[in-house]
């Protein structure tokens, strides 16, 4: 039977934090049951907390009431221990703990509740499967791994919190039930009870209250913002995530970025004690993609696309002059030390990765030993193969990796190869921090399918200056004042200069292919409130969960936030979404239609 706790209970001290300067003080810890190792005469307990174990310790002089209690304790027992902290014997001093050098001999033992044989261990970088822990995700964030990236994201936050406010930024909370907004991702509606047939969305940023937020006076706003997306998942992407949201009126782009940069400067001082060197590197998109296929683009490998197209211009193999003659290119990489690490095998499973990125195929030439295989050289004349060995800087024991199609198909292979093969060679140590602006963003994309343009970021940024001349004419022409800043490959925040002119904001929308209608349903407060004084004003938002896992060097934001949820977007601990009883949808005046399980 549980005991309780008293007036008298009152915890001393973490059991991660006692050292030999506590020897001879009496102590008060609370906590789980890490083991119990009963040798005889001698009980030793292992109690763990957030900040780590401790050693409770029971032998000859312990009353037997509690001997015989300490005898029955079993893992993740929730125990309150009274004692006195002594020096551990000769010999039993554990180095690799902190608390090593001392235990509590204890002579008051409350069992304050049991517990079954949890469903795996309680241990750290544990290998159980991922289904098992998130269902069992409360026992998951025992572990000391999960408990520290927990810990850790929250002292992050407070630096977040600490930094912006030492800068002016006034933290300030929007709503969470907007009005549903018909660019970017889809939304995830909330229907309303006292407006039957209409709805609510969860923000998927705060964007328009911010800037909104400008208009109104405040001049420097932040929040740790909730944002709700529903699209599909994978590493990097929850379908509810948080947000560090910022904006600031009366700035330029370089503003933005040197507000930023000191912040990221903070983090890696106080957080990683690291010295960040600023300014940092910036590098338009158009350079990007074009050296490294990627608008995010990882510096810490090389790697870098090469343009054979020119090279190629003559060329009678069909799938090179193929896709030149269709307005495409031929492009490759060189991933050095590629020829004598990866076999035969490894390169065909190569050209399958690639063709999951659109890629009909993947040219290679290899170079074992001096001894040259390719996949194409014969296709080809004994000039042309000079030509893009030259170009490629092709040496002994280096790998060619090609691909021949539409510009954004070889950008979308040769990126995502190159990074694949960096990682399989092992360049990819996440605590070697290469970090990167990618600036001038095309302002719009061009979507086939429905013959309409689509703003690359959201509607509401701004055109470069020097490129309005091109919105009636050619809009994929037009840059954006847009801003990301990339992390070892990650985008890890974006932003942009906003539009404050009502004029350029409706031509954005005309683009857009929105009638005067339809913008005056959806944005019409917007343009009102243009009306009444604008500022310039622009802003910027990091993905705090993503900026903890880099930080970190994990590969998976599930492991910084505390109940994620799967590839589905369901949370398998509480089984949620799950359906809701009739009543409730008649109050909301919905009817739902229900797929019968197989």
């Amino acid at each position: 039977m549980a005991e309780l706790l008293t007036n008298l209970d009152k915890r001393t001290k973490y059991c991660g934090l006692f050292t030999s300067e506590d020897i001879g003080k009496r102590a008060c810890v609370m906590g789980w049951v890490q083991r119990q190792r009963d040798l005889g005469k001698l009980i030793f307990i292992d109690l763990r907390d957030r900040t780590g174990i401790v050693q409770l310790a029971f032998d000859s002089d312990t009353d037997k009431e509690i001997f015989d209690k300490a005898f029955g304790i079993r893992a993740e027992y929730v125990l309150c221990a009274k004692g006195v902290v002594r020096a551990r014997g000769e010999g039993a001093v554990n180095k690799d703990r902190a608390t090593g050098e001392v235990e509590i001999f204890v002579d008051e033992l409350k069992i304050l509740s049991a517990a079954q044989t949890p469903p795996f261990e309680i241990v750290e970088n544990s290998n159980v499967k991922p289904e098992l822990r998130l269902k069992y995700r409360y026992l998951d964030l025992r572990r000391p791994d999960m408990m520290s990236n927990i810990l850790n994201r929250s002292k992050i936050t407070k630096i977040v919190r600490d930094y912006f406010a030492e800068q002016g930024f006034i933290e300030i909370e929007t709503p969470n039930l907007i009005k549903p907004t018909p660019e970017g991702a889809r939304d995830y509606l909330v229907p309303s009870r006292v407006h039957p047939g209409k709805f609510y969305a969860l923000p998927q940023s705060p964007q328009l209250y911010k800037q909104l937020l400008m208009l109104s006076g405040f001049d420097r706003y932040m929040q740790i913002a909730r944002c709700f997306r529903d699209e599909d998942l994978r590493a990097d992407r929850q379908p509810e995530f948080t947000q560090i949201d910022l904006e600031m009126s009366f700035v330029t782009q370089d503003d933005v970025i040197e507000v930023t940069e000191g912040f990221l400067k903070r983090i890696f001082k106080d957080f990683l004690g690291r010295k960040l060197e600023t300014p940092l590197m910036r590098m338009t998109y158009a350079e990007a993609m074009e050296r490294f296929g990627s608008d995010k683009p990882d510096l810490r490998f090389g790697f870098e696309l090469k343009n054979l197209s020119s090279l190629l211009a003559k060329t009678e193999f069909r799938v090179f002059k193929g896709a030149i003659d269709a307005g495409g290119s031929v492009r490759g990489i060189n991933i050095k030390g590629g020829g004598a690490a990866f076999s035969r095998k490894e390169v065909d499973s190569l050209g399958e990765f690639a063709k999951t990125y659109r890629a009909k195929g993947l040219a290679w030439a290899k170079n074992t030993k001096g001894e040259i295989s390719s996949s194409y050289a014969k296709f080809l004349t004994e000039e042309e193969n000079k030509a893009i060995y030259e170009a490629m800087g092709f040496e002994e024991n280096d790998l060619i990796l090609i691909v021949a199609d539409k510009d954004h198909v070889v950008f979308d292979a040769l990126g995502a190869l190159r990074c694949e093969c960096a990682k399989r060679l092992g360049l990819c140590d996440p605590m070697n921090f290469k970090l990167l602006w990618v600036t001038e963003f095309p302002l719009f994309e061009y979507d086939e399918e429905e013959g309409r343009y689509y703003a690359m970021h959201h509607p509401f940024t701004s055109p470069m200056d020097e490129d309005l001349e091109y919105m009636d004419t050619d809009p994929l022409k037009v840059r954006s004042k847009a801003y990301d800043i990339v992390i070892n490959g990650t985008e890890a925040g974006g932003g942009s200069i906003r539009i404050h002119s009502p004029e350029i904001q409706q031509k954005l929308f005309d683009v857009l292919g929105l009638t005067k209608e339809e913008t005056q349903e959806k944005f019409g407060f917007l343009l009102e409130a243009f009306k009444y004084g604008t500022p310039p004003h622009g802003g910027l938002a990091f993905g705090l969960d993503r900026l903890v896992t880099l930080l970190l060097g994990l590969d998976d934001i599930r492991n910084v936030i505390a109940f994620p949820k799967v590839q589905n977007a369901t949370e398998l601990m509480t089984n949620c979404p799950s359906f809701t009883d009739e009543k409730s949808l008649d109050e909301l005046s919905i009817a739902v239609t229900r797929k019968e399980e197989e």
